[in-house]
C-alpha cells in the first residue's frame, strides 16, 4: 500500500536503520500529529509494532 504522508520516506529509512523510533518523531516534512497517524497506519498494516507498551510515550520498531 502507498503511504501518502510527505515524510513517510524519512520515517521508513529511520525504521530500517534504527532499532526503535519514537512515535512522536518530527521531521521537516512531518509534524508529530502526522507522525502519530503514520505510525498508527503502519501498525494497522502490521509493518511495525509498538515496543514500549505505554500509551503516553510510544516506541516503534520492525
Amino acid at each position: 500500500p502507498k503511504l501518502r504522508a510527505k515524510g513517510a520516506g524519512d520515517v521508513i529509512f529511520l525504521l530500517l536503520s534504527e532499532d526503535a523510533v519514537s512515535g512522536s518523531l518530527t521531521t521537516d516534512n512531518l509534524s508529530r500529529f502526522a507522525s502519530r497517524r503514520l505510525f498508527e497506519r503502519l501498525q494497522q498494516l502490521e509493518v511495525v509494532r509498538e515496543l514500549s507498551g505505554r500509551p503516553t510515550f510510544r516506541l516503534f520498531g520492525l
